[in-house]
């Protein structure tokens, strides 16, 4: 199935079945630090569970509106990227992402959101890629912050997490914005074409 290499060491993936128990696991062994930002981990009490995960994954990659793909780092899941969802009539997708403990500060959530921001303005020809981050998840914001992304507006008290509200600030970026921004990042011998 699909794959995407961003570096040497690393790819991502489309997630298949048979990736169920090494996502788990993943999951299990950081469920404190993804559910300080993300609500999943608590849903996710054993392999069948990120099997029917997946198993949903496929279908909406079936039904073209979305995927979620892992991140593997030296041949181990690190964590999972994905679309949210496509909404084709305006031609946008909102990315989600997160990361094991051990695989955070490596720029690998950047590299991969690179990766499928590429695919979405030159394959898929969307006009619009938005990022949605707790408000507190700095490390999170970065990412979108890091790739030219602009923040949009904050959505107040959007998820009720860990005993309190949790604002989330939404980020957007446009095709036309992400061309600017590799035009103004190539280097001397590098060149770029639409």
């Amino acid at each position: 199935m699909y794959k995407a290499m961003i570096d040497k060491d690393t790819y991502i993936s489309i997630l298949e079945p048979r990736h169920a128990e090494e996502l788990y696991h993943v999951i299990d062994a950081n469920r404190e630090n993804i559910g300080e930002w993300l609500s999943f981990p608590m849903k996710t009490n054993n392999v069948e569970d990120s099997k029917i995960f997946i198993e949903k994954s496929l279908k909406r990659l079936s039904e073209n509106n979305g995927y979620w793909a892992g991140i593997w780092h030296e041949n181990s899941i690190a964590g999972s990227i994905g679309y949210l969802f496509m909404d084709w009539s305006a031609r946008k997708t909102e990315i989600g992402y997160w990361l094991g403990k051990d695989y955070v500060g490596k720029g690998l959530a950047t590299l991969a959101c690179k990766q499928l921001i590429d695919h979405s303005f030159n394959d898929l020809r969307l006009r619009k890629v938005e990022i949605n981050v707790a408000t507190k998840n700095c490390k999170s914001k970065a990412i979108p912050e890091r790739l030219g992304f602009m923040q949009e507006g904050i959505i107040r008290n959007y998820e009720y997490l860990n005993g309190e509200y949790h604002d989330r600030v939404i980020y957007g970026l446009l095709k036309e914005d992400w061309e600017q921004e590799n035009i103004n990042n190539l280097g001397e011998n590098e060149t770029w074409t639409k």
